[in-house]
Formats: C-alpha cells, structure tokens, sequence
C-alpha cells in the first residue's frame, strides 16, 4: 500500500504527509506542539536544515535526497520510538528563546513563560526583581528566560538532579547569561541557605500516581523525576509551600505550576486564597501568593508538610 510520502518532494508536501504518517501511528503530542502538522513542521525544517522563520517563503522549496532521507529517519524514529520531536531536535522554544533540551530534562511547554515575558507584571513591578529562584529548573529555560527579561536580576537556577543542572549550564553558557544565573543544586530550599528571594517560581513534579500509569509513551521518555509527585501529585508542592515564608522578600511572590492537581491543593488548603492565573496562549494550573499571603496563613501551609 502506497505511503502518503511516497510522492512528496516539497517541504510542504513533506509536512503535510509526515502529518498523516504521525496521526495514522497515533502518535502522542504535548511537548511543545498539539497537532500533527507543527509536529511534522518541525522534524522536516530541522532535518532540511531550514529555519522557520523563513517559512512560508521555503514551503516550495524541492528537498534533496540527504534531506529527504533524514527527514525519514526523524518520522520513522518519531512513530517506532514515540520520542517526543524535542529529543529528536535537541532544541524548544520557550518565551521565545531557543534551548538545548534532551532526556535529562523535561521538554519546556510551561504557560509561565507568558509571565516572563511581561516581566511578571502586574504581580510586582519588574523593576524591583533583584533576585528570582526557579526550583525545579530543568533545562534552565524558566531561569534563563527570566533573566533576559530582568537584566537588572540575579537567578538562581535549582534543581535536585545534577544530570538536569548539566543542561542547565548548557542553556547558560548559551544565552551568555553566566553573570546573573548559576545552577545550584539542591532539593526545593535544603540548599538554598537563608536566600530571600522577590519571585519564586516553580514548574515542579505534579503528576500524581494514578495519572502517570494513564501517561502515553511519549511522557515515559521524559525524566520520571520531573513528573512524579505522589498519590495525589503534591508531594513537592507541599514543600514549596510550606518554606516559602523563610525564603520570599517582604514583597515577593510565589508561583507555581500544578497542573491537574489543581483540584487536590484547593481541597488541600481550602483556607488559603490562592490566585489562579489566566492566560492568553492557553494552559492553566498555576498559581500564585504573596508574601503576605504566605506570612498570613503559614500555619495552614506548615501543617501541609506535618500532616504527611
């Protein structure tokens, strides 16, 4: 039976066919795309050496044997393997800045990277950011992203896998930013000292048990370390809760991704006025409090931990 490729030359046809060939598989999406066609878009750009922001000048463009044959392999690698595209590239954007990602690492996709973008405005005035912590760091991009956004901030890029912080320095060395952003290892905040700092920010672990046995092969590819968060995925929400009063300025916020455990925590701290955040580009499950709402209702946070 004739592939849908089979009579592809052009790099759109090479997308668009690639698009039919990962939705026949069944392939998974959520790492940095939702849909077939952007997925195909990109393994075919990246394999033909082409950059995007050339498209849609390069749509016609005829592709030659070595690039027709590597784009194969990345399709072929994407359906047999189930590698989320990120693995197969190296590369993700987030805030709008490219980074190296790879299997030590989760593939950057969270909405925070709207807040970056507008300084984390209107929560607190960018200009006052002296100092950022992003525990759970990953690849660096929450890090790094911030800083570019806050020249005047110094980050602190935290995470408990020295395998992770490796990327992490990558990411720094590329974006040049080694001046105001170091990777440091530790485990939420036993590590961290008596830091204080303006903004804390988080995309940590917040899969529960019962949600990854349902996760499709494609999520399995990424670190088990950066999604398993407990029986009811808050194991290290708790933690970031419970410690922030020791580590905010008097002015500071905290802000974390919880993703589907969003309901958990409400029903976990039903005291607690947490604010959930909108955003225009979609996603959700992210928080934020203040310093004073941290300092207000602390035995209620404290007690999180305890009770465990």
């Amino acid at each position: 039976m004739a592939s849908p490729i089979d009579n592809a030359s052009t790099v759109e046809q090479y997308i668009r066919a690639g698009a039919s060939l990962l939705d026949a598989a069944g392939v998974a999406y959520g790492h940095g795309t939702d849909n077939a066609v952007d997925d195909a878009a990109e393994l075919v750009f990246f394999a033909a050496g082409l950059r995007h922001e050339d498209a849609p000048l390069v749509y016609s463009l005829e592709l030659s044997e070595s690039q027709r044959s590597a784009v194969l392999q990345l399709f072929e690698r994407r359906i047999r393997e189930r590698v989320p595209t990120a693995y197969l590239t190296q590369r993700m954007w987030f805030a709008g800045h490219e980074f190296h990602v790879d299997e030590r690492v989760l593939v950057p996709r969270s909405p925070i990277a709207e807040l970056i973008e507008s300084g984390f405005e209107p929560w607190i005035d960018a200009d006052k950011i002296r100092r950022l912590a992003d525990i759970g760091t990953g690849s660096g991009c929450i890090a790094i992203a911030s800083a570019l956004a806050l020249p005047a901030a110094r980050v602190d890029a935290v995470d408990v896998s020295e395998a992770a912080l490796a990327v992490t320095r990558i990411n720094i060395d590329r974006h040049g930013v080694a001046a105001r952003v170091r990777a440091v290892l530790a485990d939420v905040y036993d590590g961290l000292g008596d830091a204080r700092y303006d903004v804390i920010v988080s995309n940590p672990p917040y899969v529960s048990v019962a949600e990854m046995t349902a996760l499709p092969d494609e999520y399995r590819r990424e670190p088990d370390l950066g999604l398993r968060a407990g029986d009811d995925g808050l194991d290290v929400v708790r933690r970031l809760l419970a410690g922030a009063g020791e580590h905010l300025s008097p002015d500071g916020i905290l802000i974390v991704e919880v993703g589907d455990s969003e309901a958990a925590l409400v029903a976990a701290c039903p005291g607690v006025p947490f604010t959930w955040l909108e955003f225009e580009r979609g996603g959700g499950g992210v928080f934020l409090l203040t310093a004073a709402q941290v300092r207000e209702h602390r035995r209620e946070l404290t007690r999180l931990t305890e009770a465990r």
